[in-house]
């Protein structure tokens, strides 16, 4: 906070005066008190501005909210981003996420279309996929979720578009924070963070556990993490910043269940899981910098890199048998199981220059990622490695190049566009270890992805927008070895374009104060990469490219405070985030206009929470999920449910609690499915939800 006494500044102003006439006595001035905007303050503003700048859909992520309420999951944190599907597969860590359509087949595990990132540089691998991890969302400040073509401003051109994860500093955040979180399930997590600022250079650790029973069995998690960031001031104009991570996550997988399974006990664990050992170990670290050279006023470089290796441990098949004898029992010959063992090291680059010249403001940008991965897949003998089977030996490298000119073409009117061009290779070398045999499917992509937008401020605070763009993506490594045909030939590039039309702003009318956020998109996709269930090898995946489908939508959030007395001490907040999701063949061969499956048909979740200006706040929460399929062939559909909780809590200054609870009436559903080609009534492919739970949680910042 910093004081300027007018008074002060008068009486030198008006010495001249005093001295000629100085019989007059001055009238004492009143001191005015101006309070300058925090550093996370001026950081959101500019995060709002740029959302302001994009002709669609955006959504800022601030995680102060996000202690208000439990965050078991990446998947709690987006729960009110809308256009966004996303689950935890058992309460933990592993989840699917989707936006507009992406990732709807048996590859769930790869979360691809989506393009992840921190502090504008990538997690996301080079070829595009999030296997092995995602992101603690309370290890960041803020989240930007870009809808789609609207991440162009990260250089993506993916269906789902990106999330951009902002650390927190020493500057945003208290000097000290502690937090800690349970409840149902044997859910245990904390998080302490330290850090000072003195002059040019400032620092900030954070260290954080997580400890996980499960409402399924065989579903426990245990997870460590350490996030560090230092920043140093190098002169006005040039500031860096060094980051750090390690996480280390281990956890068990439950597996899917039939539907009679589900019925008679939701909280079993597949058998195949257990005696297999089901697990996902992931043990990471990271290291980045970032450094900004505020040229002038108008203009400004930003150059970053960063480097991550990861160890996978993944068992994941258990043992498939073939009865080579004929009629009666199997007999014991495997044929097949799978433990993934390997090591990835991705390095990412990124150079963006921004400047304003008149009524434009151009962004030109890089982007520059590599990803190897060495390593094997073994057979699986209850979570042991049980003899190579395979040597893996993956790479894969992506440069995008983009620019877009935001020109203000009048008072309330702005015109965006601007080009990606992307140029991608993939290299995926399997040698089987039994016949020395090599499976080397490899192939260069690129592709130059324009797009035009509006935007028209017809009053402050509200923005009307459109937007034509073309969507681009190249197949992961993923995809490229789990071809349908098993040779050397390789997917083509998912290509489309893709319109948007909406509205996002705040606004008070009469004493209600509004925020919405709403658009509709519809896109025709050629090539969609999509991928059903090995029925020979279940728990792997067989892709294809799709000649034709449309991915279309409505994406809406709408918020308003609504005060019950005239000083506003007492509001009523509604909140509503919804979507509704068209996503189809067109005229295929094979399945015709199905719906593709995974996603439901709408999804609303929502809360009304009364609040008081002494942080006090309660009211109830609600999840309407419509109907969905669980395969292409549309024979196996799962039906809508609603579920209703309740949440409350107390807001200080310096300190806030909170209690939550989910599922009220414990209703039995489905979190996710496995998606194949064609379901039977009695295949194994549900993934249950969470019963009634109950969590509490507590927040100090000193």
């Amino acid at each position: 906070m910093t004081r300027y006494p007018v008074a002060l500044i008068a009486t030198f102003q008006l010495v001249p005066a005093a001295v000629a006439v100085a019989q007059t006595p001055e009238p004492e001035l009143p001191a005015v008190t101006i309070t300058a905007p925090t550093a996370s303050q001026e950081l959101k503003q500019e995060l709002r501005a740029e959302q302001a700048l994009t002709p669609g859909g955006v959504t800022l992520v601030d995680s102060d909210e996000l202690y208000q309420r439990n965050i078991s999951s990446l998947a709690d944190s987006l729960r009110y981003v809308p256009g966004v599907w996303a689950a935890s597969l058992s309460g933990a860590d592993a989840m699917f996420f989707s936006i507009r359509g992406s990732n709807l087949d048996a590859t769930n595990y790869d979360m691809n279309g989506i393009k992840l990132l921190q502090d504008g540089l990538p997690v996301t691998t080079a070829d595009g996929n999030n296997h092995n991890r995602v992101v603690d969302p309370l290890a960041a400040r803020y989240a930007v979720v870009a809808r789609g073509a609207n991440a162009l401003t990260y250089g993506a051109s993916t269906l789902g578009g990106a999330i951009d994860f902002i650390t927190p500093t020493a500057r945003d955040t208290a000097p000290r924070d502690a937090f800690v979180s349970g409840g149902s399930h044997g859910q245990l997590q904390g998080r302490f963070s330290a850090g000072g600022v003195s002059g040019p250079v400032d620092g900030l650790v954070t260290v954080e556990t997580k400890r996980w029973d499960g409402y399924r069995d065989h579903s426990q998690q245990e997870r460590e993490g350490l996030y560090a960031n230092a920043g140093l001031q190098l002169s006005d104009a040039v500031r860096t910043r060094f980051y750090a991570t390690y996480v280390n996550n281990k956890e068990e997988l439950p597996g899917v269940l039939t539907r009679a399974q589900w019925r008679d006990d939701p909280d079993q664990a597949e058998a195949a899981a257990v005696s297999g050992n089901y697990q996902v170990n992931v043990e990471t670290w990271r290291v980045a910098n970032k450094t900004t050279w505020e040229i002038n006023p108008d203009s400004r470089l930003t150059a970053g890199i960063s480097y991550e290796e990861q160890r996978l441990f993944h068992p994941i098949v258990d043992k498939v048998m073939v009865d080579f004898d004929g009629p009666g029992p199997l007999s014991p010959v495997e044929v097949f199981s799978l433990l993934i063992n390997t090591k990835q090291r991705n390095l990412g680059t990124s150079l963006r220059y921004d400047l304003r010249v008149a009524d434009h403001d151009l962004l030109a940008g890089l982007n520059y990622g590599q990803t190897k991965v060495n390593g094997g897949n073994y057979r699986n003998d209850g979570g042991h490695r049980n003899g190579l089977t395979q040597r893996v030996d993956n790479d894969a490298d992506g440069l995008e190049l983009f620019l877009m000119d935001r020109w203000k073409i009048a008072p309330r009117w702005t015109v965006v566009y601007g080009a990606q061009a992307v140029d991608a290779s993939r290299d995926v070398r399997t040698t089987t270890v039994s016949s020395n045999t090599v499976r080397n499917p490899k192939a260069d992509y690129n592709s130059i992805n324009p797009r035009v937008g509006l935007i028209h401020q017809p009053v402050p605070d509200v923005e009307l927008f459109a937007n034509l763009s073309r969507l681009y993506e190249a197949p992961t490594n993923f995809e490229l070895e789990d071809d349908v045909r098993g040779n050397n030939q390789t997917l083509d590039a998912m290509h489309g374009t893709v319109f948007e039309i909406g509205t996002r702003g705040t606004r008070t009318v009469g004493k209600v104060r509004w925020r919405w956020d709403l658009a509709a998109y519809y896109a025709r996709l050629r090539d969609e990469i999509l991928s059903v269930d090995d029925p020979a090898a279940p728990g792997t995946s067989l892709s294809t490219n799709v000649d034709k489908t449309v991915h279309a939508g409505i994406e809406a959030l709408v918020a308003a405070s609504l005060p019950l007395d005239a000083s506003g001490s007492h509001r009523i907040e509604p909140l509503v985030s919804l979507m509704v999701n068209r996503f189809k063949f067109v005229d295929d061969r094979v399945y015709g206009d199905n719906d593709l499956p995974a996603a439901p048909s709408y999804a609303l979740k929502g809360e009304l929470l009364y609040r008081s200006a002494s942080g006090f706040f309660a009211g109830p929460t609600l999840d309407m999920v419509g109907r969905r399929y669980v395969d292409f062939n549309n024979s196996y559909k799962l039906d809508a449910y609603t579920l209703w909780g309740l949440r409350a809590g107390l807001t200080r200054k310096s300190w806030e609690v909170f209690g939550e609870l989910r599922n009220l009436t414990d209703k039995d559903h489905i979190a996710y499915t496995r998606v194949v080609d064609v379901a039977a009534p009695d295949a194994a492919v549900l993934y249950p939800g969470e019963p009634r739970s109950l969590y509490v949680g507590a927040r100090f910042q000193f």
